[in-house]
């Protein structure tokens, strides 16, 4: 859009979706920018179902680096500090208040717990008037309605992102690949509670986790779609309680 088309096609109310993600290693099959992939087509379907509403949903060009301690070990990722990540989303919430947008809804993955600290932070820390809604996936509430493989913990580069990719990039999805990788069952969540702070701590010596050689377009579609119910939930949600 151009800059006249933003101001008049703004209405009271209106919400701004940042799609947010991080450059990393997924796997050998999935290219580094896939959490902005997931991120984007999150934020669509968020749009889309805000849509339904009558609101009106504006989608900000994505936030590509970020906190990525996990993949440090991995040639490709790309990662900034977590307080430059917090202090980047409240800045730009600031910003969309002075065009009158109050409302920033932040669409992410990417499930690194330095980056969602820095998500949680920004969402706490925004000045008055503004209100940037964060939707954390790894909330039980949350993860029982997304898939199978995203619940056992083991969902890094796997199925549930591979699905996703295939819908969203299918021409950025190595399909041979994929299908020569064994499983990998290891629990990122359990990892991390046990304290292993890398992949290959955690057992992820190629940088994925879960069953890639099963993802599908068709399943893609159907966790996109989710995610974006998910996240306008989350500002309606957050619009009713203030």
């Amino acid at each position: 859009m151009t800059w006249e088309e933003v101001r008049d096609a703004t209405e009271p109310g209106a919400v701004a979706i940042l799609p947010v993600g991080a450059v990393e290693a997924h796997g050998p099959h999935l290219p580094v920018g896939t959490d902005v992939i997931i991120a984007e087509g999150m934020a669509r379907a968020c749009a889309e179902s805000l849509s339904a509403d009558a609101r009106q949903a504006f989608i900000l060009p994505p936030v590509w680096y970020t906190a990525a301690p996990f993949a440090r070990n991995f040639p490709g990722t790309v990662a900034v500090d977590a307080d430059t990540v917090s202090a980047l989303v409240l800045q730009i919430a600031s910003s969309l208040k002075e065009q009158a947008i109050e409302t920033l809804a932040v669409a992410n993955a990417h499930l690194d717990p330095s980056h969602l600290g820095s998500l949680y932070d920004a969402a706490g820390g925004a000045p008055s008037g503004v209100r940037v809604v964060f939707l954390d996936l790894t909330r039980r509430r949350v993860a029982e309605r997304l898939t199978d493989e995203f619940r056992t913990g083991a969902c890094h580069a796997g199925r549930f992102e591979g699905s996703i990719v295939r819908a969203e990039a299918p021409e950025l999805f190595r399909e041979e690949m994929a299908a020569g990788l064994e499983p990998n069952p290891r629990s990122l969540s359990t990892a991390i509670r046990e304290g292993q702070s890398t992949f290959e701590e955690a057992g992820g010596a190629r940088a994925y986790f879960g069953w890639p050689g099963e993802a599908t377009a068709e399943e893609g579609r159907a966790t996109v779609r989710t995610l974006g119910e998910l996240l306008a939930e989350a500002v309606r949600e957050s619009e009713a309680s203030a």
